[in-house]
């Protein structure tokens, strides 16, 4: 009898629990699709060109299914103008250098494949019907054994890569097709045109209606990443040695974007280079440059990553070493933001940055000032593993960041002469820029060298702990 109570028990806890699940089943689904809503916005948001550009898809999709109705047309190709569509869905990218590059690819790959494989055909049905087998099985082995190696060599692989694919597909499709030569050369004419009017429908829609260009995109992402390191570092003295509160933090890790930015600069770079001159951007833009640049921002974004460390290890009452260090730390701070914010908008008005060379000088000034001042410093009452030696090491990374931002500045002067931004030219005449640096003072013979700072605070750091 207990035994039919409790099964009794379980049974109605099991239907309740599945009357629950039904009733609170609608809500669910309204709280889902509320949130798929919100997803939605918030993609268009981001940015509204992703909504323009699945209209475009759509649309080409479109015009290029009224093939299927155009009798002519449909007569002609016969089912080979789903070539046509398929073409478009998968040539159809985001950007017109992707577009460009993949359409490019398909229709040569095709070309090519489809020549070579009819005559492959022609040489196995020479061969006899005993020979014909081994024939097509030696050339699908040779040429696609050579086709896939060739995908391993960097320049192949970024783009090229979906080329080769294509080559192989398509080779292997007509080499050992059962259809008699006349039949392939028409089946190959064919499909060669639909596969032509679909890459030419995608690339038409994609320049003309409202493109988006991965070489603009490109160039945005250089100068927001080095941004984003000068919006750090003039916020880093400030909080560092105790000037500034711990509030509005977004610019502490704004930087750290940039650390796995070299894949997307690699691809927007090769999309870039598949794009027509379009607005300042000529032909052969320097684009090979735009990546020298985002190596040296990414090299400088380490040290950066090491410095946020530090904010969060000593975030604590000033020592007197961090008192005596703190002006020319904060004057190397303001000056190496202030010339990377000068970089990034020369980068954005693609102008020449003259300025640049000023602030790397006040920057290098202050490390020559902090040099002074670390001679003056005695460490009797000074305790070295709390005060000394996280400060010495912010001081060590600071003066690495002066490098890192000079080799930014020279990298950029580097990429506005190849690209002939505004001002390039009176830049690389030799006269006029003396005349101009001697106009405005810039000419001080005033460096200091980073190894002989280092050694002092490694001499002093040392000394005091054998003491």
């Amino acid at each position: 009898m207990d035994i039919d109570e409790s099964a009794v028990r379980k049974s109605d806890g099991f239907l309740r629990q599945g009357w629950w699940w039904v009733k609170a089943l609608p809500e669910r689904f309204i709280n889902k699709v509320v949130e798929f809503a919100h997803k939605v916005e918030k993609l268009g948001k981001d940015d509204p060109r992703r909504i323009i550009h699945s209209i475009k898809v759509g649309l080409t999709l479109s015009l290029v299914s009224l093939l299927y109705y155009i009798r002519p047309i449909y007569g002609g190709f016969g089912s080979s103008t789903m070539w046509a569509i398929i073409t478009v869905v998968v040539v159809f990218e985001y950007s017109v250098g992707a577009t460009l590059g993949k359409g490019f690819n398909r229709a040569l790959a095709t070309f090519f494949a489809g020549a070579l494989g009819f005559g492959v055909h022609h040489l196995a049905t020479l061969a006899g019907d005993k020979g014909e087998p081994a024939v097509r099985w030696f050339f699908v082995f040779l040429l696609a054994t050579v086709a896939s190696f060739a995908r391993f060599f960097p320049g192949v692989k970024a783009r090229y890569d979906y080329g080769v694919l294509i080559f192989i597909l398509t080779f292997c499709l007509v080499s050992v097709s059962g259809y008699q030569e006349a039949e392939i050369l028409k089946l190959a004419h064919q499909r060669v045109l639909t596969i032509l009017m679909g890459c030419l429908t995608c690339v038409i829609m994609s320049i003309f209606v409202f493109p988006v260009w991965a070489g603009l995109d490109f160039h945005k992402l250089i100068a927001r990443n080095i941004e984003k390191q000068a919006d750090f570092l003039q916020g880093f003295g400030e909080l560092y040695f105790g000037t500034k509160g711990d509030t509005d933090m977004l610019w502490l890790h704004g930087y750290r974007s940039v650390l796995n930015s070299k894949t997307a600069e690699e691809a927007m770079a090769n999309f870039a280079r598949w794009e027509p001159p379009h607005g300042k951007f000529r032909f052969r833009h320097p684009w090979k440059q735009y990546l020298k640049v985002g190596a040296m921002t990414r090299q400088c974004a380490y040290r950066l990553e090491a410095l946020s460390n530090g904010i969060t290890s000593e975030m604590k009452e000033t020592s007197e070493f961090k008192k005596i260090i703190t002006l020319s730390c904060m004057e190397i701070c303001v000056e190496s933001g202030k010339a990377l914010q000068e970089i990034s908008s020369a980068v954005k008005k693609m102008t020449y940055p003259f300025t640049v060379s000023t602030h790397i000088m006040n920057a290098r000034n202050a490390a020559d000032d902090l040099h002074t001042a670390l001679e003056t410093i005695t460490l009797e009452n000074t305790n070295i593993l709390e005060d000394v030696m996280p400060a010495a090491s912010v001081i060590s990374l600071l003066l690495e960041i002066i490098e890192c931002t000079e080799n930014i500045g020279e990298s950029v002067k580097e990429l506005a002469c190849l690209a002939k931004f505004k001002g390039a030219d009176v830049a690389t005449s030799p006269e006029k820029q003396t005349r101009r640096l001697l106009r405005r003072g810039n000419i001080k013979p005033h460096h200091v060298e980073n190894d002989s700072v280092h050694a002092l605070i490694t001499t002093y750091a040392t000394s005091a702990m054998v003491e």
